[in-house]
């Protein structure tokens, strides 16, 4: 039995070997995608004797799927704010890695033969669409450039009334409102408005009177400014800002506690109070071998020992 083999274009595993890419299911979805591709194809062999150079677009940044080589090309070629149409995709091609995927993409599908020469370019159609698109790039700029210039025209150009030219009624009517209103202010009396000495002339300032506190004075009467006055916590003594060193270790120490479990053992107990000697309790030391009898006579030897010594 032959081992499973994929197609991507009918998108199934079959098991007869080479014998699925002469099936007409196969046959037709090859067929079917090729036609699919050669419409951009021959649109792309148009623009090799005329190169079309447009501004650019989001849209000229569009891929097409390479039905040969299985992944997407550029169609345009962008470069700054100009596009070359179609120039991505003769790119590709024309390219030796798009022939060798083309040869062995006829060879595994089984397809037409003379159809394969329609989805290559030629070296010697590229370089001729890389003179038509050099020309056609230095016509484009040569178009931008007139525009440019009949822009600069235009806007240096000031439009002059001719002579023997009526104004238009929407004018006329504006002047004359304009007319009236100024003989109309010229038989008002107007009170002339009032000025103040500490008012600068041509600066429209508003006067929100003294801002002087009483008693106290400011830097340009000859004051101590505010920032070298002492506080009256300075003045009163260095006191220590913030808690002590002991207190920080003592907080520091809590919140330690504060993350181990509450109802964990000892915690409640009280490490400062006073314990006697009899607390420990009445099995063998850790760290010492030998029974517990042995421990517990040990410990109340050793118990009386130091009572001893004490009253001594």
């Amino acid at each position: 039995m032959a081992p499973p083999q994929r197609c991507t274009l009918c998108r199934q595993t079959f098991f007869c070997g080479r014998g699925h890419v002469y099936s007409r299911k196969h046959q037709r979805q090859l067929k079917g995608a090729l036609e699919r591709l050669l419409p951009q194809v021959e649109a792309a062999r148009k623009a090799i004797r005329a190169a079309q150079v447009e501004r650019y677009v989001p849209e000229h940044d569009r891929r097409c799927w390479c039905l040969c080589c299985g992944f997407e090309v550029r169609k345009h070629l962008s470069h700054g704010n100009l596009t070359v149409l179609h120039g991505g995709l003769l790119e590709h091609l024309a390219s030796p890695e798009h022939k060798k995927a083309t040869n062995k993409f006829w060879w595994e599908n089984k397809a037409e033969a003379q159809m394969k020469e329609k989805f290559l370019i030629s070296p010697q159609d590229y370089a001729r669409f890389k003179k038509s698109m050099v020309k056609s790039l230095d016509s484009y700029e040569e178009k931008e450039d007139e525009v440019i210039k009949e822009v600069r025209r235009k806007g240096l150009q000031k439009p002059e009334p001719e002579e023997g030219s009526s104004a238009p009624a929407s004018w006329k009517g504006m002047n004359s409102q304009v007319a009236s209103s100024s003989e109309h202010l010229s038989h008002l009396d107007l009170q002339p408005t009032p000025e103040f000495d500490w008012m600068e002339t041509g600066q429209p300032l508003t006067f929100i009177g003294h801002q002087d506190i009483p008693g106290v004075g400011n830097i340009h009467s000859g004051a101590t400014p505010p920032w070298m006055i002492q506080d009256e916590e300075e003045s009163s003594g260095n006191l220590p800002i913030g808690p002590s060193y002991e207190e920080f270790l003592k907080e520091k120490e809590k919140q330690k506690l504060k993350k181990l479990p509450p109802e964990r053992v000892g915690a409640n107990f009280d490490h400062n109070s006073s314990t006697s000697a009899g607390w420990l309790p009445s099995f063998g030391r850790v760290w010492n071998n030998g029974r517990r009898w042995q421990s517990r006579h040990q410990f109340k030897t050793e118990a009386a020992s130091r009572n001893k010594k004490g009253k001594s």
